[in-house]
């Protein structure tokens, strides 16, 4: 099969496009004739040598994927439209999935799209609905609106009947999101957020934040929440370390909270899937929820593919079709 893989630490030059053998499911695993994948920023840092592989996962690029199964096993039958996040290994023709991790593609997306689904979608349910506690009539901030993450988020917010509320690079992008349903938006490149997002809850301040930046942005987003407010950390893209006054969180009583999805055990992720199975994936029926894509390119283009996630020109997720 293809499937792509960086040898040594790098830019997108460092991918490598190979033949690998077939992987063989184990025990309660099922084999996924993969149709797409997608680039997330996770798979950037990876190839620069700063997030490696958990224990046991695949040395092959990739967290989600999305195809059919090949075989009937573990209750799927072959032909199924599955898609799943993985711990590694979605940049490739096949893949292996735990079957308790898998989830049925829905008849009202394409599987090229679907490639797009798991991996934010996922990650925006647990930390914005679980971790977050987001619910209806509330206000979420998120950084880095026009992201997947972001447009995941926004679809997300607004389905539990949230206001929602971005920021972005650009005029540009401020306008893609709010064009896919944020009630505002902030170029953060021409104005401060804290003051943006008070002036927007008429000084009360956010209810809850979902944030891909890390340190620098700490301080500044227990500024910009009202009191009971939460911040969930999903990213460190300015970097790891800060100061917080524990003083702003005792006072405003302010929860701070933050998570990884890639190194969980797969029974975390299994538990995860059935709560996204049930209380998520009826939004890609009733049309509350869809991917967002901004373009569609081969395997064999991923390092074009990791250049347009490094530059930010995207609004949604760059999918990668693998045949």
């Amino acid at each position: 099969m293809r499937a792509v893989i960086a040898p040594e630490p790098g830019g997108p030059e460092a991918l490598r496009l190979v033949q690998l053998p077939d992987p063989r499911p184990g025990p309660g695993e099922v084999l996924v004739d993969v149709v797409a994948t997608a680039v997330n920023r996770a798979d950037v840092m990876q190839r620069e040598g700063r997030y490696p592989p958990p224990p046991g996962a695949s040395d092959v690029l990739g967290l989600e994927v999305a195809g059919t199964v090949t075989h009937a096993a573990h209750g799927w039958s072959a032909g199924d439209r599955v898609m799943a996040v993985l711990a590694g290994g979605g940049y490739a023709e096949r893949a292996v999935v735990d079957a308790r991790c898998l989830l049925p593609v829905p008849e009202s997306v394409d599987l090229v799209e679907a490639g797009g689904i798991p991996e934010v979608y996922t990650t925006v349910f647990d930390n914005v609905l679980v971790r977050g506690r987001l619910t209806p009539g509330e206000t979420l901030l998120v950084h880095g609106g026009t992201s997947g993450i972001g447009t995941a988020a926004i679809a997300v917010a607004r389905r539990a009947g949230a206001r929602v509320l971005v920021t972005a690079s650009s005029a540009a992008k401020v306008a893609a999101a709010e064009a896919l349903g944020a009630d505002a938006g902030l170029d953060y490149t021409a104005g401060d957020f804290v003051a943006w997002a008070r002036e927007q809850t008429g000084g009360r301040g956010v209810d809850v934040i979902l944030d891909v930046v890390g340190g620098p942005y700490l301080g500044r987003n227990t500024e910009a929440l009202a009191i009971e407010g939460r911040l969930v950390v999903i990213g460190l893209q300015g970097g790891p370390r800060a100061e917080l006054d524990l003083a702003t969180l005792l006072l405003r009583r302010l929860s701070v909270a933050a998570s990884s999805l890639r190194p969980r055990s797969v029974e975390e992720k299994a538990a995860l899937a059935t709560r996204v199975h049930a209380e998520l994936l009826p939004g890609f029926s009733d049309g509350s929820l869809r991917p967002v894509v901004d373009r569609v390119l081969d395997l064999a283009d991923v390092a074009a593919a990791h250049r347009a996630m490094e530059a930010g020109e995207h609004v949604g997720k760059i999918v990668l079709r693998t045949r």
